[in-house]
């Protein structure tokens, strides 16, 4: 083993310069692919870098402390979005400034880290995330499915309608958070599945905050996480029914505790280091 995620961290004398910055990433059966996810990440742009690992069985965890990142488990399987909820729960608890999340399964080219940062410590955005389809051709020859883009693009298409937005990838897991968004967006009441992304950016637009996006790169490989036709379809319909809930929420038909600010209400707390 080569990497250390020292070689990748701010130096003491720079540590938290400009805020604090946490890179989280939500782990299930990623050992193949860890150590290039990370050897991607620039040096020097993080302060610290928190594995989550929702129960693998390839030794991920074992993996990721020998490489000196810190680690939670899940001893049992709770499923990606539980997982998220983890990941952000623990970067507050650092005391993240800003958070980055990145999938370890080297999908997302995490080069662009210190872009997608840059938005946000601009003020310009509050949450940016990482648009896979710049244009089509670019997407397909990353190995896209087709199917996969042709669903993105009217899911996408939706909630750009629906919600106000002009992002060119609704459903990417490359993101970026400033603190404020974390502490305020009841993420603790979205679901343990896969649409607690869609919940959380649906979250966002209801609760003011700006969302943009930066191009990047992806990869589909074997190692990279999918999910089939029938989780994907669920997905989908899930997405849709978060949109509509928050119209209704908007117009004052049926209000929803999804779309309230975050109260002081005790947080769940990662299981174990």
């Amino acid at each position: 083993m080569s990497f250390h995620v020292s070689s990748i961290l701010r130096s003491p004398e720079d540590a938290n310069a400009g805020g604090r910055v946490v890179a989280v990433l939500p782990a299930y059966n990623a050992s193949r692919t860890l150590e290039r996810t990370l050897a991607d990440i620039p040096p020097g742009v993080v302060d610290d870098v928190i594995l989550v690992d929702d129960a693998s069985r390839d030794g991920t965890a074992d993996l990721a402390e020998s490489m000196g990142l810190q680690v939670v488990r899940h001893e049992q399987n709770r499923g990606y979005g539980a997982n998220q909820k983890t990941c952000y729960l623990k970067a507050l608890d650092e005391g993240a400034d800003f958070v980055v999340m990145i999938h370890p399964d080297y999908q997302y080219d995490s080069r662009v880290v210190p872009l997608a940062l840059g938005f946000i410590r601009l003020g310009i955005c509050d949450v940016v995330l990482g648009s896979r389809i710049r244009t089509r051709r670019e997407a397909l020859d990353g190995g896209m499915p087709l199917i996969k883009y042709l669903a993105n693009r009217a899911l996408t298409t939706i909630e750009n309608v629906s919600l106000g937005q002009n992002l060119g990838d609704f459903h990417s897991g490359f993101r970026a958070y400033r603190r404020e968004v974390l502490q305020k967006v009841p993420f603790s009441r979205n679901s343990d599945d896969f649409v607690f992304d869609s919940q959380f950016l649906v979250q966002s637009v209801a609760l003011g905050f700006r969302l943009g996006d930066v191009p990047v790169p992806v990869r589909y490989f074997n190692e990279a996480s999918s999910i089939n036709f029938w989780r994907s379809s669920v997905y989908a319909i899930e997405t849709l029914w978060a949109v509509a809930r928050y119209g209704a929420h908007w117009a004052r038909l049926w209000r929803s505790p999804l779309f309230e600010p975050a109260s002081s209400e005790p947080a769940a707390t990662p299981e174990h280091d």
